[in-house]
């Protein structure tokens, strides 16, 4: 058995973003022939619909291939295909603790990308043998040369040892697959011993249950074995078990050093937890595996039915929980929108997977409101409260302190947009921390408020810099700031869904636009309706939503006294009655908060 191992070899793909992650795994199953010219298709390990459209990964992926070395053996590759954008670097983490090495692609267009050190950095620090790969070579704008000396001197690898290849047309990458085998060692783990695996992810399928990927590192695994989850002490008798080609195929045997899944057929996510030790639960293995951190959320959101289909919304948010352990929610009761879910995400990309796979996968369609970070809030009667949900923020009288999350943004760019993205930054509350250059890009360190880079800041600097900028992004820690809560109301109601927390020193500004913005998208009515923002019990910026007839009696017609009195009793009688009406809010009144945050004057 240890001599099958030999020809074992574990490894990932990372990258930044759309630098061609996918399509070099759709090439590597076509050399391989793990799949047929009829079932190849472009981004065959993007099973999701919104990862082929915006040209992502978001959830990391699996398969087995065979190859055939030049010196006459065949030698099994475990890939795992692993997420780009920041908002997913948990899940490249994930996937690296299953590998012996990693491929560094670099796309030959844009260079070393920030997102590229960072994964660079998570791969050096599990002790992973890199193999450094340049794409896109193909390309009219490639620049192959700049791009491997950029490798070279960011990440201290040989030039003579940086590989060249166009993904796309499948040149060069056979000297890759080569170079695999020669290069990643085989796994060292021990067959004999008891069963220890990891599992590094799952999904959930409504007839079989949860689907654990799991990457053995002792001892086999065979369907008669009754399983123990360590860390939630879940037994269990697997169903099936079995390896991806890149579909799922069931095998009578695991070993060690292999990669594969098992159908637990357990209903509970709860029962599953990603980082946790799989053993045999008759002789388990003395010690876990060490396990992963549990994924935070730094993003929170409100989402609500747009339509009567409360049911079909529920159903929705719970099976895609299922399949996204860091997708989190929680019930909550709005008066204005009824019920709905409180969620947490990665990051605002993360956030528009989710309402995309919503309204594509279950055809819900979802009200969203603002979102907004988690705040720590010391009370004066010394407790501690976490707030991330605006509804909940306690009375300003009741607040001794305030501490926001702060990040540590990393940005990477071309020197020529030095300028404009310093300005950017210190408009967004950015402490600059550090410039420094490597090679011709420059690298600038700032200290930032999460929630001044958690909606559009992303967007901003690519725009700013003609898409050449990226961002790395780590939560540093909490620290204190003057924050205070802006409540909306709308023809004096409440609205609560609308409430969010906000620097003291940006309120009357963005209250002040707020309301100019909102009184041009609050459906209107047939009588003037006040939109005011309150701060700490004052009115702080008032705007009324036109009626939508004339108003006869502030017109300057000449009518009489009489009717103009009547007019004004029927308005007074419908204002006192509108408490009671229904106030319907489109999705626009939420995007109007939103858009307050993006700020377009900074140059």
């Amino acid at each position: 058995m240890k001599n099958q191992q030999e020809y074992i070899r574990n490894f990932s793909i990372i990258a930044h973003i759309d630098h061609g992650k996918s399509t070099f795994a759709d090439r590597i199953m076509e050399l391989t022939l793990t799949v047929s010219n009829w079932e190849l298709k472009e981004q065959m390990l993007d099973s999701m619909d919104v990862e082929r459209e915006h040209g992502i990964t978001v959830k990391s992926r699996t398969v087995r291939v065979f190859y055939q070395a030049k010196n006459g053996k065949e030698y099994q590759y475990n890939l795992i295909d692993t997420p780009g954008h920041v908002d997913f670097t948990y899940e490249v983490s994930k996937a690296l603790a299953a590998c012996e090495g990693v491929i560094l692609l670099v796309d030959a267009t844009q260079g070393v990308q920030a997102q590229t050190v960072a994964n660079y950095q998570i791969a050096k620090n599990n002790n992973l043998v890199i193999i450094p790969v340049i794409n896109k070579i193909d390309s009219p704008n490639a620049n192959v040369e700049q791009t491997r000396r950029q490798i070279s001197e960011l990440m201290d690898f040989n030039e003579k040892d940086i590989l060249c290849i166009s993904a796309k047309t499948g040149k060069g990458v056979d000297d890759v697959l080569e170079y695999i085998q020669a290069v990643i060692p085989p796994p060292a783990d021990v067959i004999e011993e008891p069963l220890k695996a990891l599992v590094f992810d799952f999904q959930y399928d409504p007839y079989k249950g949860i689907i654990a990927y799991i990457r053995l590192f002792e001892g086999s695994l065979t369907k008669e074995k009754a399983l123990l989850f360590m860390a939630t002490q879940t037994y269990f008798h697997p169903v099936e078990i079995g390896v991806f080609s890149p579909h799922m195929q069931s095998t009578d045997l695991l070993s060690a050093g292999e990669v594969g899944y098992v159908v637990t057929g357990l209903k509970e996510v709860q029962q599953v937890k990603i980082g946790d030790t799989l053993t045999s639960s008759t002789t388990p293995t003395n010690e876990q595996l060490p396990g992963y951190e549990k994924s935070k959320s730094m993003v929170y959101a409100g989402f609500y039915p747009r339509d009567d289909r409360q049911k079909d919304f529920e159903n929705a948010i719970h099976r895609l929980s299922l399949n996204d352990s860091s997708f989190h929610y929680q019930e909550e009761q709005s008066e204005v929108l009824g019920k709905g879910y409180h969620c947490g995400f990665l990051g605002m990309l993360h956030l528009q997977i989710i309402r995309e796979r919503l309204e594509r996968e279950y055809g819900v369609t979802v009200i969203t409101t603002a979102p907004n970070v988690p705040y720590l809030v010391n009370m004066k009667d010394g407790t501690e409260l976490w707030v991330n949900n605006p509804v909940y923020y306690p009375s300003f009288n009741k607040v001794q302190l305030v501490k926001e999350p702060i990040s540590d943004v990393t940005i990477t760019l071309p020197q020529e947009y030095i300028g404009d993205m310093m300005k950017l930054a210190t408009s967004r509350k950015g402490i600059f921390i550090d410039l420094s250059y490597q090679a011709e890009q420059a690298i600038l360190n700032y200290e930032m408020p999460t929630s001044e880079i958690a909606y559009d800041f992303f967007d901003q600097i690519k725009s700013l810099s003609r898409g050449y900028a990226t961002m790395a992004v780590k939560l540093k820690n909490y620290r204190i700031a003057d924050l205070i809560k802006a409540e909306i109301f709308v023809n004096y109601v409440k609205i609560d869904a609308l409430a969010f927390i906000l620097h003291r020193e940006d309120a009357y500004r963005t209250a002040s636009e707020l309301v100019l913005k909102l009184k041009h998208t609050i459906p209107r009515k047939l009588y003037p309706m006040p939109v005011q923002v309150m701060v700490e019990g004052k009115v702080i910026a008032r705007e009324d939503v036109p009626p939508l007839r004339k108003n006869a009696a502030v017109s300057g017609e000449k009518n009489s006294i009489s009717k103009k009195q009547a007019l004004l009793r029927r308005q007074n009688i419908n204002k006192r009655n509108s408490e009671h009406s229904a106030i319907e809010l489109p999705q626009e009144v939420f995007n109007s908060i939103l858009e307050i945050n993006k700020r377009t004057n900074y140059l």
